[in-house]
Protein backbone atom coordinates (compact mmCIF):
# COMPACT_ATOMS: atom_id res chain seq x y z
CA UNK A 1 0.00 0.00 0.00
CA UNK A 2 1.65 3.32 -0.61
CA UNK A 3 0.12 6.96 -0.48
CA UNK A 4 -1.11 7.29 -4.40
CA UNK A 5 -3.27 4.28 -3.80
CA UNK A 6 -4.48 6.31 -1.31
CA UNK A 7 -5.31 9.42 -3.19
CA UNK A 8 -6.99 7.09 -6.22
CA UNK A 9 -9.45 5.52 -3.65
CA UNK A 10 -10.46 8.68 -2.10
CA UNK A 11 -11.04 10.49 -5.50
CA UNK A 12 -12.62 7.46 -6.74
CA UNK A 13 -15.00 7.76 -3.33
CA UNK A 14 -15.48 11.26 -4.53
CA UNK A 15 -16.32 10.99 -8.16
CA UNK A 16 -18.04 8.13 -7.95
CA UNK A 17 -16.87 6.39 -11.44
CA UNK A 18 -13.30 5.51 -11.92
CA UNK A 19 -13.60 7.63 -15.53
CA UNK A 20 -13.99 10.90 -13.66
CA UNK A 21 -11.74 9.76 -10.96
CA UNK A 22 -8.74 8.99 -13.47
CA UNK A 23 -9.56 12.27 -15.11
CA UNK A 24 -9.56 14.39 -12.28
CA UNK A 25 -6.20 12.24 -11.45
CA UNK A 26 -4.70 13.14 -15.07
CA UNK A 27 -3.99 9.24 -15.42
CA UNK A 28 -5.48 6.86 -17.26
CA UNK A 29 -8.62 5.07 -16.48
CA UNK A 30 -7.38 1.42 -17.00
CA UNK A 31 -4.42 2.25 -14.39
CA UNK A 32 -6.36 3.15 -11.46
CA UNK A 33 -8.90 0.09 -12.04
CA UNK A 34 -5.70 -1.82 -11.59
CA UNK A 35 -4.26 0.22 -8.64
CA UNK A 36 -7.38 -0.01 -6.96
CA UNK A 37 -7.46 -3.84 -7.67
CA UNK A 38 -4.71 -4.70 -6.44
CA UNK A 39 -5.00 -2.48 -3.03
CA UNK A 40 -8.32 -4.38 -2.77
CA UNK A 41 -6.06 -7.48 -3.30
CA UNK A 42 -3.37 -6.59 -0.86
CA UNK A 43 -6.20 -6.00 1.79
CA UNK A 44 -8.27 -8.56 1.08
CA UNK A 45 -11.42 -5.97 0.88
CA UNK A 46 -14.06 -4.95 -1.68
CA UNK A 47 -13.93 -1.26 -1.67
CA UNK A 48 -15.92 -0.56 -4.04
CA UNK A 49 -19.10 -2.39 -5.93
CA UNK A 50 -20.33 -1.66 -9.55
CA UNK A 51 -23.48 0.58 -9.64
CA UNK A 52 -24.62 1.07 -13.54
CA UNK A 53 -22.18 3.25 -15.22
CA UNK A 54 -20.32 3.85 -11.64
CA UNK A 55 -19.17 2.69 -8.48
CA UNK A 56 -20.41 2.95 -4.86
CA UNK A 57 -18.11 2.70 -1.92
CA UNK A 58 -18.39 -0.66 0.77
CA UNK A 59 -19.37 -0.59 4.11
CA UNK A 60 -15.47 -1.80 4.22
CA UNK A 61 -14.54 1.14 1.66
CA UNK A 62 -16.30 3.82 3.42
CA UNK A 63 -13.79 3.14 6.63
CA UNK A 64 -11.02 2.48 4.46
CA UNK A 65 -11.94 6.07 2.64
CA UNK A 66 -12.11 8.20 5.57
CA UNK A 67 -8.64 6.33 7.07
CA UNK A 68 -7.31 7.25 3.47
CA UNK A 69 -8.17 10.66 3.84
CA UNK A 70 -7.13 10.96 7.64
CA UNK A 71 -3.73 9.68 6.28
CA UNK A 72 -3.23 12.04 3.58
CA UNK A 73 -4.12 14.95 5.96
CA UNK A 74 -1.66 13.81 8.29
CA UNK A 75 1.01 13.48 5.51
CA UNK A 76 0.22 17.32 4.17
CA UNK A 77 0.83 18.39 7.79
CA UNK A 78 3.91 17.04 8.27
CA UNK A 79 5.04 18.32 4.74
CA UNK A 80 3.77 21.45 6.16
CA UNK A 81 6.52 21.57 9.38
CA UNK A 82 9.05 22.90 7.23
CA UNK A 83 6.84 25.60 5.90
CA UNK A 84 5.93 26.56 9.85
CA UNK A 85 9.44 26.09 11.42
CA UNK A 86 10.15 29.82 11.65
CA UNK A 87 9.06 33.39 10.76
CA UNK A 88 11.76 33.37 8.13
CA UNK A 89 9.99 32.89 4.77
CA UNK A 90 10.84 35.48 2.20
CA UNK A 91 9.65 33.29 -0.86
CA UNK A 92 6.39 32.72 -2.20
CA UNK A 93 6.15 30.75 -5.72
CA UNK A 94 3.22 30.62 -7.54
CA UNK A 95 2.57 28.70 -10.06
CA UNK A 96 0.76 30.49 -13.51
CA UNK A 97 -0.63 29.48 -16.96
CA UNK A 98 0.59 31.61 -20.06
CA UNK A 99 -2.77 32.95 -20.65
CA UNK A 100 -2.76 34.16 -16.61
CA UNK A 101 0.17 35.55 -16.22
CA UNK A 102 -0.57 38.84 -16.77
CA UNK A 103 -3.51 39.39 -14.77
CA UNK A 104 -1.48 37.89 -12.16
CA UNK A 105 1.84 40.28 -12.65
CA UNK A 106 -0.46 43.08 -13.66
CA UNK A 107 -3.11 43.14 -10.59
CA UNK A 108 -2.57 40.40 -8.31
CA UNK A 109 0.58 41.05 -7.15
CA UNK A 110 1.13 44.53 -7.09
CA UNK A 111 -1.84 44.64 -4.50
CA UNK A 112 0.10 41.56 -1.91
CA UNK A 113 3.86 43.12 -2.47
CA UNK A 114 2.59 46.79 -1.68
CA UNK A 115 1.12 44.94 1.73
CA UNK A 116 4.21 42.52 1.84
CA UNK A 117 7.20 44.31 0.70
CA UNK A 118 9.85 42.11 2.43
CA UNK A 119 8.65 38.90 0.68
CA UNK A 120 9.65 38.20 -3.07
CA UNK A 121 7.36 36.76 -5.34
CA UNK A 122 8.86 33.64 -7.72
CA UNK A 123 6.04 33.02 -10.85
CA UNK A 124 6.66 29.56 -11.77
CA UNK A 125 5.70 29.65 -15.50
CA UNK A 126 3.49 26.95 -16.44
CA UNK A 127 2.30 25.75 -20.20
CA UNK A 128 -1.38 24.69 -19.23
CA UNK A 129 -3.36 23.50 -16.28
CA UNK A 130 -2.08 20.29 -16.11
CA UNK A 131 1.88 21.83 -15.43
CA UNK A 132 0.50 24.14 -12.83
CA UNK A 133 -1.07 21.04 -11.12
CA UNK A 134 2.24 19.05 -11.29
CA UNK A 135 4.29 22.07 -10.02
CA UNK A 136 2.13 21.66 -6.34
CA UNK A 137 2.74 18.44 -6.19
CA UNK A 138 5.88 18.14 -6.68
CA UNK A 139 6.10 21.31 -4.14
CA UNK A 140 7.87 23.20 -6.62
CA UNK A 141 5.03 26.39 -6.37
CA UNK A 142 3.17 26.91 -3.29
CA UNK A 143 -0.08 28.15 -4.91
CA UNK A 144 -1.45 27.77 -8.44
CA UNK A 145 -3.38 30.30 -10.67
CA UNK A 146 -5.23 28.05 -13.36
CA UNK A 147 -8.98 27.78 -14.32
CA UNK A 148 -11.07 25.10 -13.06
CA UNK A 149 -11.68 21.92 -12.74
CA UNK A 150 -8.04 20.61 -11.23
CA UNK A 151 -8.01 17.09 -9.32
CA UNK A 152 -9.82 16.40 -6.08
CA UNK A 153 -6.39 16.50 -4.33
CA UNK A 154 -6.12 19.95 -5.07
CA UNK A 155 -7.74 22.97 -2.58
CA UNK A 156 -9.64 25.60 -5.10
CA UNK A 157 -10.26 29.30 -3.95
CA UNK A 158 -12.24 30.17 -7.06
CA UNK A 159 -11.70 33.96 -7.69
CA UNK A 160 -13.28 35.05 -10.87
CA UNK A 161 -15.39 33.73 -13.92
CA UNK A 162 -13.72 35.20 -17.21
CA UNK A 163 -14.90 35.02 -20.63
CA UNK A 164 -13.78 33.18 -23.43
CA UNK A 165 -13.30 35.84 -26.18
CA UNK A 166 -11.92 35.78 -29.78
CA UNK A 167 -9.21 37.77 -30.88
CA UNK A 168 -8.88 39.00 -34.30
CA UNK A 169 -6.66 40.69 -36.66
CA UNK A 170 -7.59 44.39 -37.73
CA UNK A 171 -9.82 44.05 -40.74
CA UNK A 172 -11.85 41.09 -40.50
CA UNK A 173 -15.50 41.57 -40.99
CA UNK A 174 -17.69 40.31 -38.07
CA UNK A 175 -19.71 40.82 -36.14
CA UNK A 176 -19.77 41.71 -32.30
CA UNK A 177 -20.78 39.01 -30.69
CA UNK A 178 -19.55 36.59 -32.97
CA UNK A 179 -21.91 33.67 -33.51
CA UNK A 180 -20.32 30.16 -32.55
CA UNK A 181 -20.93 29.07 -36.01
CA UNK A 182 -19.06 32.14 -37.77
CA UNK A 183 -16.13 29.84 -36.24
CA UNK A 184 -16.78 26.90 -38.76
CA UNK A 185 -14.06 27.46 -41.18
CA UNK A 186 -11.61 30.69 -39.57
CA UNK A 187 -7.99 30.34 -39.30
CA UNK A 188 -7.17 29.59 -35.52
CA UNK A 189 -4.54 29.43 -33.08
CA UNK A 190 -4.95 26.65 -31.29
CA UNK A 191 -2.95 24.96 -28.03
CA UNK A 192 -0.95 22.22 -28.80
CA UNK A 193 -2.89 18.82 -30.06
CA UNK A 194 -3.36 16.45 -26.82
CA UNK A 195 -3.47 19.31 -24.35
CA UNK A 196 -6.23 19.54 -21.60
CA UNK A 197 -7.24 23.02 -23.25
CA UNK A 198 -6.72 21.84 -26.48
CA UNK A 199 -9.46 19.11 -25.60
CA UNK A 200 -11.83 21.52 -23.93
CA UNK A 201 -11.93 23.43 -27.05
CA UNK A 202 -12.69 20.84 -29.47
CA UNK A 203 -15.20 19.70 -27.38
CA UNK A 204 -16.88 23.08 -27.85
CA UNK A 205 -16.41 22.72 -31.72
CA UNK A 206 -17.82 19.73 -31.88
CA UNK A 207 -20.92 20.81 -29.75
CA UNK A 208 -21.49 23.42 -32.35
CA UNK A 209 -20.42 21.62 -35.01
CA UNK A 210 -18.06 23.84 -36.21
CA UNK A 211 -14.69 23.05 -37.93
CA UNK A 212 -11.57 25.71 -37.66
CA UNK A 213 -8.85 25.83 -39.78
CA UNK A 214 -5.85 25.35 -37.71
CA UNK A 215 -2.92 27.43 -38.45
CA UNK A 216 -0.88 26.72 -35.32
CA UNK A 217 -0.44 25.00 -32.73
CA UNK A 218 1.21 25.59 -29.54
CA UNK A 219 1.32 26.21 -26.05
CA UNK A 220 3.13 29.28 -26.14
CA UNK A 221 1.26 32.70 -25.44
CA UNK A 222 4.02 34.46 -27.82
CA UNK A 223 3.19 31.72 -30.51
CA UNK A 224 -0.43 32.63 -30.68
CA UNK A 225 -0.17 36.42 -30.64
CA UNK A 226 2.45 36.59 -33.04
CA UNK A 227 0.16 34.33 -35.14
CA UNK A 228 -2.54 36.92 -34.90
CA UNK A 229 -0.30 40.28 -35.30
CA UNK A 230 1.04 39.03 -38.72
CA UNK A 231 -2.62 38.18 -39.66
CA UNK A 232 -2.24 34.82 -39.77
CA UNK A 233 -4.78 33.75 -37.53
CA UNK A 234 -7.22 34.24 -34.94
CA UNK A 235 -6.96 33.29 -31.51
CA UNK A 236 -9.52 32.26 -28.53
CA UNK A 237 -8.14 34.01 -25.11
CA UNK A 238 -9.59 35.44 -21.67
CA UNK A 239 -11.10 38.74 -21.90
CA UNK A 240 -8.62 39.37 -18.71
CA UNK A 241 -5.78 38.99 -20.84
CA UNK A 242 -6.97 40.74 -23.61
CA UNK A 243 -5.89 44.05 -22.73
CA UNK A 244 -2.49 42.77 -24.27
CA UNK A 245 -3.94 42.27 -27.47
CA UNK A 246 -5.98 45.33 -27.57
CA UNK A 247 -2.96 47.47 -27.13
CA UNK A 248 -0.96 45.92 -30.03
CA UNK A 249 -4.28 46.68 -32.20
CA UNK A 250 -5.83 43.75 -32.35
CA UNK A 251 -9.47 43.29 -32.06
CA UNK A 252 -11.26 41.53 -28.92
CA UNK A 253 -14.86 39.93 -29.72
CA UNK A 254 -17.08 37.94 -27.58
CA UNK A 255 -18.71 34.76 -28.38
CA UNK A 256 -22.30 34.03 -28.67
CA UNK A 257 -23.39 32.10 -26.86
CA UNK A 258 -20.99 33.27 -24.30
CA UNK A 259 -18.22 31.00 -22.91
CA UNK A 260 -16.54 31.36 -19.49
CA UNK A 261 -14.16 29.69 -17.19
CA UNK A 262 -13.75 30.09 -13.32
CA UNK A 263 -10.20 31.13 -12.65
CA UNK A 264 -8.98 30.22 -8.95
CA UNK A 265 -5.83 30.07 -6.89
CA UNK A 266 -4.85 26.35 -6.04
CA UNK A 267 -2.70 24.57 -3.32
CA UNK A 268 -2.18 21.27 -2.25
CA UNK A 269 -4.30 19.81 0.68
CA UNK A 270 -1.61 21.02 3.69
CA UNK A 271 -1.19 23.80 5.57
CA UNK A 272 0.08 26.30 3.58
CA UNK A 273 3.13 29.18 5.03
CA UNK A 274 1.77 32.23 6.23
CA UNK A 275 3.00 34.32 2.97
CA UNK A 276 0.65 32.21 1.24
CA UNK A 277 -2.15 32.43 3.12
CA UNK A 278 -1.57 36.54 2.94
CA UNK A 279 -1.45 36.09 -0.68
CA UNK A 280 -5.20 34.68 -0.67
CA UNK A 281 -6.60 36.75 1.70
CA UNK A 282 -5.23 39.46 -0.92
CA UNK A 283 -6.29 37.38 -3.77
CA UNK A 284 -9.83 36.75 -2.23
CA UNK A 285 -10.23 40.88 -1.24
CA UNK A 286 -9.36 41.52 -4.29
CA UNK A 287 -12.06 39.19 -6.36
CA UNK A 288 -14.68 40.45 -3.94
CA UNK A 289 -14.31 44.13 -4.80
Amino acid sequence: MNLQQLRYVVATAEHRTMTDAARSLYIAQPALSRAIRDLERELGLTLFARSGRGVVVTAQGRRVVKLAREALDAVHEIEGLASHAGSAETELRIASTPTLEPGLAGRLLPAYTAEHPGVRVQIVRCEGREAVVNAIREQRADLGLTDLPVPADLITHPLERQEIVLISPPGMELPNPVPMGRLDGMRLALPARGSLRRRELDAMFGKYSVNPVVVLETDERNGWLNAVRSGRASLLWYRGMAEQASRAGLVVRSLEPAVRRVIAVVHARRRLPLIAQDFLSTAEKGSAA
